[in-house]
Formats: C-alpha cells, sequence, structure tokens
C-alpha cells in the first residue's frame, strides 16, 4: 500500500475540497511531506482508533503525523477546515451558510486512565469526561467543548454558549432538553442580543424511549462521532485535543458527503 489505499484515506474529491483552506507549505528545511498523506494518517488514527505509534509504515512517521496535528491544532487549521467544509454542506442542501437555529447536548464518556480533565458523573455513573455539542438543524457540528463529567449540563452548556453570538450572529433560538433550563444558562443567552433558549420536555405520561422533536438531531450527531473508535472512548490526555478528534471525525464525514454530490 502507498498511505492513500485504506478505506479512511481521502479520495480526490475530498482533497480537494480540503487542500484550498491549508497554510502554505513549509520551503525550508527537511523535504517536504506530501500533506495528503499526512491527513490520511491522521483520518486512519480517528477511524481505527490506533495509537499514533502504530501507524501504520505505509504512512509518514508518525512523529511528523503527530507533529502536523498538534501544530494545525494551535494554529486553528482544523477549525478552518471545518468551518468551510460545514458551509458547503448547509449551501448543497440548500440553507443559508450561517445557521439561525442550534440544538445543544451532552454525552458523558469513559476516559482512558492518566487523561487529565475527569471526574464522576452520578446520573450516567460513569467517571471521565462529557462532551457537549452544539449542532445546526443538519446536525453538523457548530460547538463541541470537553470537560470533566461533573460539571451538571446547565453549567457545562453556559461554558459552550459563552460568546456564541460574537461566532454565528444570527442564532436565534437554541433547543435544549429540561436539565439546561437550570441555572444561569437562559440568562446568559438573553443577554446575548436576545438568544432564545427553548426547552423540550418529556410528556409527563410517556415511558421507555421516546424521539423528542429536535433532540433526535443531536443524537444522531453523538452516533456519527461515536463511530470512530478513536472516539468510542476518550483517550485523549488533554480535553482540547479530544475536543479537535471531534472535529476531525466531522471533517471526514462532511468531506465525503460533499465528494458524492
Amino acid at each position: 500500500m502507498s498511505g492513500m489505499d485504506y478505506p479512511s484515506c481521502l479520495s480526490d474529491k475530498q482533497w480537494q475540497l480540503i487542500q484550498k483552506v491549508l497554510p502554505p507549505a513549509n520551503q525550508r528545511g527537511r523535504k517536504r511531506i506530501d500533506r495528503r498523506r499526512i491527513i490520511n494518517a491522521i483520518l486512519y488514527v480517528c477511524r481505527t482508533g490506533c495509537q499514533w505509534r502504530f501507524l501504520p509504515k505505509e504512512f509518514p512517521h508518525w512523529n511528523t503525523v503527530y507533529g502536523v496535528f498538534r501544530q494545525w491544532k494551535l494554529d486553528g487549521v482544523w477549525l478552518a477546515i471545518h468551518e468551510l467544509l460545514r458551509s458547503e454542506v448547509r449551501k448543497a442542501t440548500g440553507k443559508k451558510a450561517a445557521p439561525t437555529v442550534g440544538i445543544i447536548d451532552s454525552q458523558s464518556i469513559r476516559t482512558a486512565e492518566g487523561g487529565e480533565t475527569r471526574g464522576y458523573d452520578a446520573g450516567k455513573k460513569i467517571t471521565g469526561r462529557k462532551r457537549h455539542i452544539l449542532v445546526d438543524t443538519l446536525g453538523m457540528l457548530l460547538m463541541v467543548v470537553v470537560h470533566s463529567a461533573e460539571i451538571q449540563d446547565y453549567d457545562g452548556g453556559s461554558i459552550v454558549m459563552q460568546g456564541i453570538r460574537s461566532l454565528y450572529r444570527k442564532i436565534k433560538i437554541v433547543f435544549a432538553d429540561g436539565a439546561y433550563g437550570k441555572g444561569g444558562l437562559p440568562q446568559l443567552l438573553k443577554e446575548q442580543e436576545g438568544l432564545q433558549l427553548q426547552t423540550v420536555l418529556r410528556p409527563i405520561a410517556a415511558k421507555g424511549f421516546q424521539v423528542l422533536p429536535k433532540r433526535w438531531i443531536v443524537e444522531r450527531t453523538f452516533a456519527w462521532i461515536n463511530r470512530r473508535r478513536r472516539l468510542s472512548k476518550d483517550y485523549e490526555r488533554l480535553a482540547d485535543t479530544s475536543e479537535t478528534m471531534i472535529y476531525i471525525s466531522m471533517i471526514d464525514l462532511m468531506s465525503r458527503r460533499l465528494a458524492k454530490m
């Protein structure tokens, strides 16, 4: 194999979508390595869950791959790729690039030993971290914050929504379950130029599993994320690295979707 033949690798159409957002290649120093192969290696880690050091030899050296992954995390490159692809997906489905509605939810997940920012979620009986995500009505990711699982949803939601208006000026309504109606989140949203929190409550007489309006959209996004084995559990030492892996999982999903259109 050439490092381009794994199912997780970018197709030509995917590469065409992504490469226009990449920073200029460094022309100095060592011989340049094909950045498409580096991205393929990172997607392989995300999809299969393998450790960096165990990357197949068909890819560039793991240290080089991890170095690019980390540098692009620090420089905001992964976010730039993600923002471009999300806008393209929205436009391809007939929506405007800027969302007007958000849906927020959390997922508690176990962590590997040694990871920082861990805690105990008494409700879910899970020791680990909590993924808080805000998505649009297509389920495309707008924001992710990873924090200790012991933080309550309404407090974690406030972390996600702090300053959200500066990023998404056209959002008017945020849908959430009843847990987010507590604490200071509703007031925080009002202070951001009238953002409205609309809670979706389970019917009082309902028993067992219920599909709630709007909420199924964000639950589906969590299912998409969890299909990547690196994200089936939180293996990252740092919470912001975990956030970056989630963005990369959505880059993979969106670029594949666009390539088929």
